[in-house]
Parts: structure tokens; C-alpha cells; sequence
């Protein structure tokens, strides 16, 4: 019966030249790749070799027989590659899903930079509402996401990032452009495209209005943070929205200020509870975190 080591040593002294250089190829001694050529020789029936003074010439049927082995080894190499490109996270699949704030821009190029280290990598990425984040995750969809808080969703496991603050937009050229930051007497009597009903951020940011009894004129509303960005850009108004999606508006026709008292925006990395987390799923989140980490406390 063959066995694979006799075909290693066969193709390593093809491949090398010699028995010499095939055992340190192997790590064996000489006269075992000797003993591994001769046994090959008997079980196949073949003469594999020809002496050429101190030199093994390979004959007519071991070329042959190399074309084939030579094939069984490039796959076997190609399988091992892979195996080891898994285990260092250079390759695999990463299916993330995340709210609309993150998806304007911030997780895109974080991903780019992301999978640049790692060519093997399949990644899918998913935008939608945080309840259908969520439901993605806890389907196995997704494996990660990030939305925004509350969730109430007791099989998830929640993971809160370093918390950003909501900022105010205006029109490039309008006047609060030139203050360092804005509070709510500074929207007074201005027009004010505003997030919609539905949404955790418009109640807050009513209630410190109302606190204030500030009264804005509402004259749009949207639910998404992007579009009122467009709106303010195109003169609709004031708003107040992430800041994820402001600086990727920022310059492009509205300017971003700070915003006081803060309005945090609180969003979470979400896992299903009890599915098993990849090295590449951990080391992206890792990565957002990192990235979050410092503006947010600058």
C-alpha cells in the first residue's frame, strides 16, 4: 500500500534535485528518504529513478507520475493556505448590519481599511432601522450589528460604545455659523427640520426645547438624519441630528457646531445571546471601538 510519506519524499526529491536536499527538505535522515524511494519503487511496480554518476535522474514514468502528485500537493497547499489565512483572520465571512447614522460613511470606510489587510475576506454589510438590526442579529442573518438604544430584545446581548453627542447643523453663510457652539435660544423663532415622531432622539430633543420653552418652526420632518442633512444644506432650515452623518455633510453645504446641553447618542454593538462570536466579527468591533474612542472624548 502507498503511503504518504513515500510520496512526499518522492516529490522532494523531484522538486530538490537530490536525497541530500530532500531530507533537509523533510527534516529526515538520507538513508530514510532512501528507504521511503525504494519502498515507492516496490509497491508501484516502477523504476523512478536512474543513477547518473553521483546524480538520481528521474525517469520517463516519474515525470509522469509527478504530474499527477504535483496536483494532489498544490491542492492540499492551496487547503492549508486557506487554514492558515482563517486562523490569522486574513479570510472567512463577515455579515454586519447597523443603523442608517453609521452607514452614511463612518462604518463604509472603516471596512475598507478593514478588509485591506485581510484579501480573503467576504463581507456583506446591511443598513436598516435598529429593530431590523436587531432582528437580523438574532436570526443569524448578521452576525454583529450596531443600533441605537433602547432594544428591547432579551435575546440579544447589548455592548454600548463610547457615547457621542448630537450636534446642530445650519446652512453654510447663516449667521450662527460664526458662534462655537448653539443652544436652544439660538433656534428661537428659526425654521427647523426636525427627525420624525417615531424616533428616541426627536423626543429628546422637544423635551429640552420645551424645558427651555424655546419655540422653533417646524417646517419638515424625516426620519433619517442624512435627509435632513440635505435639507438644511439646500436652506430648509436648522436641525439637530448624529454626528456621524453631520461630518459626512460637513462642508457640502452646512456647517456642524456643537450642541448644548449634550444630547448623547447612544449606540450599541448587538450579538445574539449564545452564538459564538468570530476572531474577524470581534477584531471589526474592536476596531470601531478604537476609532470611536477618541474624537468622542476629545
Amino acid at each position: 500500500m502507498l503511503n504518504p510519506r513515500q510520496i512526499e519524499a518522492f516529490r522532494a526529491v523531484i522538486v530538490t534535485g537530490g536525497i541530500t536536499a530532500a531530507a533537509q527538505a523533510m527534516r529526515i535522515t538520507q538513508p530514510a528518504v532512501t528507504r521511503l524511494i525504494h519502498d515507492l519503487q516496490y509497491a508501484l511496480g516502477l523504476k523512478l529513478f536512474a543513477k547518473r554518476g553521483a546524480r538520481l535522474v528521474p525517469t520517463n514514468e516519474a515525470i509522469s507520475l509527478y504530474r499527477e502528485v504535483e496536483r494532489q500537493f498544490v491542492g492540499l497547499e492551496r487547503i492549508q493556505a486557506a487554514a492558515q489565512s482563517l486562523r490569522e483572520g486574513r479570510a472567512g465571512t463577515l455579515r454586519v448590519a447597523a443603523l442608517p447614522a453609521f452607514n452614511v460613511g463612518f462604518l463604509p470606510r472603516l471596512m475598507g481599511r478593514y478588509i485591506q489587510e485581510r484579501p480573503g475576506l467576504d463581507v456583506a454589510i446591511y443598513g436598516s432601522i435598529s429593530s431590523q438590526v436587531a432582528d437580523w442579529v438574532i436570526s443569524g442573518f448578521c452576525e454583529v450589528g450596531f443600533a441605537q438604544l433602547p432594544l428591547e430584545f432579551p435575546t440579544l446581548d447589548v455592548e454600548l460604545l463610547p457615547i457621542a453627542a448630537q450636534v446642530a447643523v445650519v446652512p453654510e453663510g447663516h449667521p450662527l455659523a460664526e458662534k462655537d457652539f448653539l443652544g436652544p435660544a439660538d433656534f428661537a423663532g428659526e425654521p427647523f427640520v426636525s427627525l420624525e415622531q417615531t424616533t428616541l432622539l426627536r423626543y429628546r430633543i422637544d423635551a429640552i426645547f420645551s424645558a427651555e420653552r424655546i419655540t422653533r418652526e417646524v417646517r419638515i420632518e424625516t426620519p433619517l438624519s442624512m435627509i435632513a442633512c440635505s435639507l438644511v444644506a439646500a436652506g430648509a432650515g436648522l436641525s439637530i441630528v448624529d454626528p456621524f452623518t453631520a461630518a459626512e455633510y460637513a462642508g457640502r453645504g452646512i456647517v456642524v457646531k456643537p450642541f448644548r446641553p449634550t444630547i448623547p447618542s447612544e449606540v450599541a454593538v448587538i450579538w445574539a445571546t449564545g452564538r459564538f462570536r468570530s476572531a474577524l466579527a470581534l477584531d471589526f468591533v474592536a476596531m470601531v471601538r478604537a476609532e470611536l474612542a477618541e474624537p468622542v472624548a476629545a
